[in-house]
């Protein structure tokens, strides 16, 4: 597992997020976890175009930050 820190933009505020990659996923876990002060907020998996979906999402935030975390994401070319 490799963890790495993204800042989000949302609602004038900057986030600062962990994110987990789960590098040797076997496609039964979610590829990409997300914390926020060490609370788990949802999790993505890349498709066949490497386009990321949310894989869990507890209800702790937006749907709205969720995609924007996956955009920025995808930016990266992970």
């Amino acid at each position: 597992m490799e963890k790495f820190e993204i800042s989000v933009n949302w609602h004038n505020q900057n986030l600062h997020l962990e994110v987990r990659d789960y590098m040797h996923h076997n496609g039964e876990e979610c590829k990409y976890e997300i914390f926020k002060d060490g609370q788990f907020i949802g999790s993505f998996e890349p498709d066949n175009h490497k386009f990321l979906h949310i894989c869990k999402n507890p209800g702790l935030v937006e749907d709205d930050l969720l995609h924007q975390v996956a955009e920025q994401l995808e930016g990266y070319n992970i």
